[in-house]
């Protein structure tokens, strides 16, 4: 299965979920909560990792992270879909709205949260 973008990827797995009669579990709650159990799966790759260790997995362990990215956005793109969220739209908004709390004069280099950054902070 190819799919060239989050619409197509959206069908295949509706499709998916449907010919197995999935529907009645894919509720915004069992999805949200499946979600959260797959990103702790991916989180546990890195749980004691050194920050080098964490930009260089093996290729076995690059795949199992991968396996795990992938149950994360399926996961999201059903749950898009069964809420009927518009998932490209919502982040490009998230994305414009960050970028206000987060100017790039004041937020160049440095972590901080947006609470925290003042308008003299050296960047």
């Amino acid at each position: 299965m190819q799919t060239d973008s989050i619409a197509q990827l959206q069908s295949a797995i509706r499709a998916f979920a449907e010919a197995r009669d999935w529907q009645p579990f894919h509720t915004p709650k069992n999805l949200a909560m499946a979600l959260a159990v797959e990103a702790a799966e991916l989180m546990e790759h890195f749980q004691w990792a050194t920050a080098e260790q964490s930009q260089q997995p093996d290729a076995a362990k690059q795949a199992e992270i991968a396996a795990e990215m992938s149950d994360v956005l399926i996961y999201l793109i059903r749950m898009a879909d069964v809420m009927g969220i518009d998932l490209l739209a919502a982040a490009q908004a998230k994305l414009q709205h960050n970028g206000r709390k987060y100017p790039v004069d004041q937020a160049r280099g440095n972590a901080k949260k947006y609470t925290q950054l003042q308008p003299d902070d050296p960047a």
